[in-house]
């Protein structure tokens, strides 16, 4: 029964975010001035393209939509139209999911709005996971694809921005399990061990990192900005309706003894 569970699980994409929340480190804050950064939006924009749709589809986005961004149809047609031929089409991938499951063990998730379904009210938001998660990567040989991750345990997607990142192993300490002595326990020092540098230094790595989750936040909602900035537009008009009331009853009301 518990592998029948476990495999229903697999298939609607829900082991990934247990096992995220079950990871041995705590998620890092995602600089969220990002959100109002265009241009780390159109950095992030182009760093999903780039790296993200060869696999991963956002088929609830349509590329047309980055005019929000800032960005002509002509700029996204030249620089991030690589997947469809017109700007009005939606952010889907060729890859077969048939392909994909042989590969990877499933079919890689719709990032449409995966910001947002990775939120954990205990740990942070979805864009704390996913700036965490996409800093901690390390080698491990014992995977399949070689990659390893401390915020996804065993996850099988592999490191897509190594190159960006460089490779690195995580460090870990042994300790003998309190509960049964014959097991040991492997606890992340916080360290990794650097094995090849990567294109970027370890604080553009970050910037890029943290562009790239700020797009996907945005994708997840693009009208937030504009929501925030109309919620607060409402609240002034509001507090001038309730001023504008309570003067109002007390002319009406100040014969009345």
């Amino acid at each position: 029964m518990k592998k029948l569970i476990a495999l229903l699980l697999v298939s609607l994409g829900l082991v990934g975010a247990a096992q995220a929340s079950s990871g041995g480190i705590e998620w890092s804050k995602f600089p969220k001035e990002k959100m109002s950064d265009m241009a780390a939006l159109q950095s992030g924009a182009k760093l999903f393209v780039n790296y993200c749709l060869n696999c991963h589809s956002a088929a609830y986005m349509r590329y047309n939509r980055m005019r929000d961004l800032g960005l002509t149809e002509a700029e996204i047609k030249n620089n991030l139209l690589f997947a469809a031929e017109k700007v009005g089409e939606t952010m889907k991938v060729s890859l077969d999911p048939k392909d994909a499951k042989a590969w990877f063990g499933a079919n890689p998730p719709d990032l449409s709005v995966i910001a947002r379904s990775r939120a954990d009210g205990a740990k942070g938001s979805g864009a704390d996971y996913l700036y965490t998660y996409m800093r901690s990567f390390y080698r491990d040989d014992t995977r399949p694809t070689g990659w390893n991750n401390l915020a996804f345990p065993g996850v099988a997607m592999p490191h897509v921005m190594w190159e960006l990142q460089g490779q690195r192993v995580a460090k870990f300490e042994q300790f003998a399990d309190p509960h049964d002595h014959s097991k040991t326990e492997h606890v992340f020092t916080g360290k990794y061990e650097q094995l090849t540098p990567g294109k970027l230094t370890e604080r553009q790595y970050d910037e890029a990192i943290a562009d790239l989750v700020a797009y996907l936040q945005w994708m997840g909602e693009p009208a937030q900005a504009q929501r925030f900035q109309l919620g607060v537009i409402v609240l002034i008009f509001l507090g001038f309706l309730t001023v504008f009331a309570w003067r109002l009853n007390a002319s009406y009301w100040k014969d009345v003894k």
